[in-house]
């Protein structure tokens, strides 16, 4: 499983013309899934990332999660944006492969149970929505953008 993540100002998905999900700050969550993820990738991802440390705190140093905000009362949003392109391969000739993506019938679930574990820490957690041609617009802050991969993590 992979997570495109970015902290922002301000995020939100538009399809055919409305408005189906926004934030204000908060971190955007593109989330591609692979054949071989499990419910265990979208926990592990999920903890990850409401604990990562990248909000910056009253000296300006990056040292405050989405949890510590939330935990204090701050407003802190996250948008979960499914986006199978995450797992394009480039390496042989001009057009991308997306072989690697997991077809729809096993990424859906997926995305649904990462947005899932993060709303059951009580965090707000909006949403694109799946299969959609869909307008992400995003005020990145910092600008802060980090890549994190399931498969590239060490064994705990």
């Amino acid at each position: 499983m992979r997570v495109l993540l970015q902290r922002v100002s301000r995020a939100s998905v538009t399809v055919e013309g409305d408005v189906i999900s926004e934030i204000g700050r908060g971190l955007l969550l593109f989330v591609g899934v692979t054949g071989t993820d499990t419910d265990g990738d979208a926990a592990y991802l999920g903890e990850k990332i409401i604990n990562l440390r990248i909000f910056e705190d009253t000296v300006g140093a990056m040292n405050r999660s989405a949890m510590d905000l939330h935990g204090s009362g701050e407003d802190v949003g996250l948008l979960v944006v499914s986006q199978f392109t995450l797992y394009a391969d480039t390496r042989k000739g001009r057009r991308p492969s997306f072989i690697a993506a997991a077809p729809p019938a096993v990424a859906a679930p997926l995305v649904t149970a990462f947005a899932s574990k993060l709303r059951d820490r009580g965090l707000p957690v909006a949403e694109g929505r799946f299969g959609a041609e869909m307008a992400v617009e995003l005020v990145n802050d910092g600008p802060v953008t980090i890549w994190l991969d399931t498969a590239e993590r060490r064994p705990t």
